[in-house]
């Protein structure tokens, strides 16, 4: 069975953090190794937020963000790309919602719906996160036909925590958005 059908694309959304090390150029490597996937285009990127914990509070904050890719995966191979890439930037999994080096999450596909016990789509958890909410308000396009920009803008409207979430920078990435002949 094919991982993916090459003439299918479909539009993902990742939210991306880290807290450890230098965390800007973390997650700009993170981006830089999606769109190197010979099936992952990087699209569009958010701004860069500085946000508090949440759970585990006894760490760093994290900068936070989200990307918008292009991909003819299926969406469990490109969860399991993202936990590799995740592992090559040296990410330990030692504390639930604990400190790490990088932290890829899939949020959204092409409004799918899907419960296995490797991925939930959309993220269960995405529309109470003001980290999630904010980098995703950014690059979701007005015209989406799926209603995720109205879902994601009420609950910005509904939600806490805001006072914990601030601009970092408005540029993601300046890695380009296509993919160089290798």
């Amino acid at each position: 069975m094919s991982n993916h059908s090459p003439s299918e694309q479909s539009e993902a959304y990742i939210a991306l953090g880290a807290n450890l090390g230098d965390r800007e150029k973390s997650l700009k490597e993170a981006l830089t190794l999606l769109n190197a996937h010979a099936d992952i285009q990087v699209m569009r990127c958010s701004g860069v937020y500085e946000t508090e914990p949440v759970g585990y509070l006894d760490q760093p904050n994290f900068l936070n963000m989200a990307a918008a890719v292009r991909t003819s995966l299926m969406p469990e191979i490109l969860l399991d790309v993202m936990l590799e890439i995740e592992n090559q930037l040296g990410r330990v999994r030692e504390i639930q919602n604990g400190p790490r080096t990088a932290d890829l999450d899939l949020l959204w596909m092409d409004g799918q719906t899907m419960n296995t016990p490797h991925l939930t789509l959309p993220h269960p958890r995405m529309l109470e996160r003001a980290f999630v909410l904010f980098p995703l308000r950014d690059i979701v396009p007005q015209d989406e036909p799926s209603g995720l920009l109205e879902k994601v803008t009420d609950a910005l409207g509904k939600l806490d925590g805001r006072e914990g979430i601030k601009l970092w920078t408005t540029s993601g990435w300046e890695g380009g958005f296509g993919h160089s002949a290798s």
